[in-house]
């Protein structure tokens, strides 16, 4: 059946979703749709001007005009529904009967589902069965409504808890749900925004293009722009199926949180944490809000696309945004056949989750493939910002510490982590949480960080959580899901992809650049063990930090620079010394070697007396770890030249802060220290007295 409907031709829409010239027993009759989308065109188009990053699509050239629309939406949304436990109590409390019904319906459903897979599994046909209760699962969540389908949709994105086969079936949940009448639809539409149908719209598809758990969307055409849009419409009676499903979810969590002690964390703390965001979905100013804020703050990279909101046509109930013609983000086949790797679109999807979560904290909780589109130029698309949520700021760098801390195996500063992460009360010894955080943690990095994958350490950390007297934030919940989401997309497409290596680049970048004084002290962590200088630790974070397209070589150690020559810097001036003139001196020294090394033998002997050692007092293990240094320093230094923001100019701030008082007298206890040093080794090379220290005080 065509989605474009003949010019001029009035038609009717039967309950069950038929298309009647003439109407049938319960139609309801609706206007004609004046043109075709193919066909409809104004003759004249209104300009549309773009005021940056999160502004919209502004009509006129007046952004006011944008300003006004939007508060008359959230006029229209003024009676939105919010979460409110206490009002559920009180509401179902007083229907008992009515929540025996719903209890007995969930109850039987999920029985005889778990019924059924026991039966196979006694018959030895579980996995002959797997496509069959794949299906029979999804239908059971969808007969259970909204609430059940949203819980499928997590788990559809789950490779490492469910089979191929469930992922497939429960992956329809996305947005292959049963529609609703397309007569209450539209019906919706005329109520919420004031207006005929046909007096918004040139054209609408007469059937939903897409359908999901809270709502359907159709395509449609505005009349006064001609712009190609979606108009999202909520299902009828939503709010009363999902109140009631929560008021049962949170009497179960009560019961989670008094009888099963295996489970630390507050139930029903996550459960009001999750009804409140779902709850924020069902006030579609709201998700248009958070559209053009996350737009706003991310979509200023190239390869991101939000799409934008047209206020005039929004109301609590009823969404219009710019179309996005794309490809889900599971459907790798389709993906490669527009010339596209999925891989590259998730490693997007990682980078722009990084961003979200650690640096500006405001993030997309619900990033199922339905809700990500790889459109034909490659861009990754966000769409559906009902479900959003905010990482605090002091968590964010709390995360980043505490990967750093993993990576240098410092588990008694993990274990701080955790305060400041708001995972422990600032009463709780951490001390008996070390060595859990050790056994587990020395087993698995028994590889590389890089080679984790995000699934082991959660559950790693899962079971240190369920021994200890943790509270996981409901914030923390949605983070888990939404990496967890974004892994399972990646592992689609290649099994062995591991998401803290995808991440690595981002970390890097934010540990050499940022300002923040908890990141500046990780880095310095990170570089400087027992008083000496990790040189191999710079090069790997610079490597690294390179691949991040906001890597900055100008901005790459600046904030250590200015800790350094600061009042706090004492300390690490001390190291930065120390450093210096082992450094220094090995250039010095790597230089004579150089000579000596270029010198035929002949001219040797007769310069050095047949002295085999040649002009240094040297084992060979010396003056190959000399060697060693010199050349990683120097490798350093080409990767900061090859940077494409090279410019000699960034030694400029350097230069700037070594005019300082602070910095002329750390160069003069460099000059000092180096002096020392060579000094010591000429005596002892005239003495021919082997070396005793290879380090002098300074």
């Amino acid at each position: 059946m065509s989605l474009l409907v003949a010019v001029g031709q009035p038609f009717s829409f039967c309950p069950c979703g038929s298309i009647q010239k003439k109407p049938c027993r319960g139609v309801v009759r609706l206007f004609p749709i004046r043109a075709a989308l193919v066909e409809a065109r104004p003759r004249t188009v209104p300009v549309l001007r773009d005021d940056g990053p999160g502004s919209g699509l502004v009509l006129g050239g007046d952004r006011t005009d944008d300003l006004q629309a939007e508060a008359r939406a959230m006029a229209r949304a003024a009676y939105a529904s919010v979460y409110s436990p206490e009002l559920l109590a009180v509401k179902y409390g007083s229907r008992p009967i009515k929540v025996l019904r719903r209890t007995l319906q969930i109850l039987i459903a999920v029985s005889s589902f778990g019924l059924t897979l026991l039966v196979d599994q006694r018959n030895g046909q579980l996995d002959r069965n797997k496509r069959l209760r794949a299906a029979e699962l999804r239908r059971v969540f969808t007969r259970l409504g909204p609430t059940f389908v949203k819980i499928g949709q997590g788990l559809s994105t789950r490779p490492d808890i469910c089979p191929p086969e469930y992922l497939e079936e429960l992956s329809e949940l996305q947005d292959a749900l049963p529609t609703f009448p397309d007569a209450e639809a539209f019906s919706c539409i005329e109520r919420e925004l004031g207006l005929p149908i046909d007096s918004i719209f040139s054209s609408i598809s007469p059937s939903p293009i897409a359908a999901a758990s809270l709502g359907q969307v159709y395509k449609a055409q505005l009349k006064y722009s001609g712009q190609v849009v979606a108009v999202k419409v909520q299902r009828p009676g939503i709010e009363e199926a999902i109140g009631l499903d929560f008021y049962l979810i949170r009497a179960l969590g009560f019961l989670i949180n008094k009888y099963v002690d295996i489970i630390s964390s507050d139930v029903v703390a996550l459960i009001d944490e999750f009804a409140r965001r779902v709850y924020q979905e069902l006030n579609y100013v709201q998700e248009g809000q958070n559209a053009r804020r996350f737009k706003k703050l991310y979509a200023d990279k190239e390869d991101v696309l939000v799409p934008d909101i047209f206020w005039d046509y929004t109301s609590g109930k009823v969404l219009t945004m710019e179309w996005v013609d794309g490809v889900k983000l599971n459907e790798q086949d389709a993906i490669e056949r527009q010339g596209l790797r999925v891989l590259d679109l998730v490693n997007t999807g990682i980078q722009c989750s990084l961003r979200q979560l650690l640096e500006y904290g405001y993030f997309h909780a619900d990033p199922h493939p339905g809700n990500l589109l790889a459109t034909p130029e490659g861009k990754l698309a966000f769409l559906d910002f009902g479900m959003m949520s905010e990482t605090p700021e002091e968590a964010r760098f709390a995360i980043i510490g505490h990967v750093v801390h993993m990576v240098n195996r410092d588990y008694e500063a993990m274990a701080r982590d955790y305060y400041a992460l708001d995972f422990l009360s600032p009463d709780v010894d951490v001390s008996p949480i070390v060595p859990a955080l050790r056994n587990f943690f020395d087993d698995a990095l028994n590889s590389t960080v890089s080679e984790l994958n995000f699934k082991t350490i959660v559950d790693g950390l899962g079971a240190v959580l369920y021994q200890y007297p943790f509270n996981v934030p409901a914030y923390y919940a949605l983070i888990l899901r939404s990496l967890t989401v974004l892994e399972g997309l990646a592992l689609y497409a290649d099994p062995n992809f591991k998401v803290l290596a995808a991440s690595y680049p981002y970390f890097a970048k934010r540990l050499l650049t940022d300002p923040n004084p908890y990141l500046r002290d990780a880095l310095i962590e990170l570089l400087f063990k027992d008083g000496k200088f990790r040189w191999n630790r710079l090069e790997n974070l610079l490597v690294q930090g390179r691949k991040d397209r906001d890597f900055s070589v100008k901005d790459a150690l600046q904030p250590v620079l200015k800790l350094l020559l600061g009042p706090e810097g004492e300390e690490l001036r001390d190291l930065v010394i120390k450093e210096a003139v082992r450094v220094t001196e090995t250039f010095v020294l790597g230089t004579v070697i150089d000579t000596y090394n270029y010198i035929p033998d002949l001219m040797r002997t007769l310069m050095f007396n047949g002295n085999a050692t040649g002009p240094l007092l040297m084992s060979n293990t010396e003056q190959e770890s000399m060697m060693e240094l010199r050349d990683q320093v120097l490798r350093i230094w080409g990767l900061l030249q090859s940077s494409e923001q090279f410019d000699p100019a960034v030694l400029q701030p350097i230069l700037q802060v070594l005019q300082e008082p602070e910095a002329r007298s750390l160069g003069g206890r460099v000059i000092g220290g180096i002096t020392q040093r060579l000094a010591a080794r000429l005596l002892q090379q005239v003495l021919r007295a082997p070396m005793t220290d290879s380090t002098s005080t300074l």
